[in-house]
């Protein structure tokens, strides 16, 4: 048995300037940009979001710009194989942490650990 539910919406950004996206979809949505530099690496800016919504994140990337999402899970393993069994692909293993997965209708899916300190309340359980 294991859990997982969606926790991320990742904006991934085709640009060299991530602040200027992050301060357009800041006004776009209504979320203030909590930073423009999770990592310290300069891909990753996160929007400000409540517990019970989704985390939003914007991701500078080398491809063109699209929307993946994130589901984590209290295991990894478990949650991969349930969606290649739905049909899903594995893509990539990336820094040892998450993987990568294509779905069959072609959209990428992040598989991640838990994000928040908190892992509920929207949690799906799987047996």
């Amino acid at each position: 048995m294991h859990h997982s539910r969606l926790c991320t919406l990742v904006l991934d950004c085709k640009t060299d300037d991530l602040s200027k996206a992050a301060t357009f979809w800041s006004h776009a949505l209504g979320k203030s940009i909590v930073t423009l530099d999770q990592d310290g690496d300069g891909k990753y800016a996160e929007l400000a979001t409540e517990d019970d919504e989704p985390i939003i994140l914007l991701q500078r990337v080398d491809h063109e710009s699209r929307v993946h999402l994130d589901i984590e899970t209290d295991n990894l393993e478990a949650e991969v194989e349930r969606l290649e069994k739905l049909g899903a692909t594995r893509v990539a293993f990336v820094r040892d942490r998450w993987w990568v997965m294509e779905a069959p209708s072609g959209h990428r899916i992040c598989v991640v650990r838990p994000q928040r300190e908190r892992f509920g309340p929207h949690l799906n359980r799987w047996e």
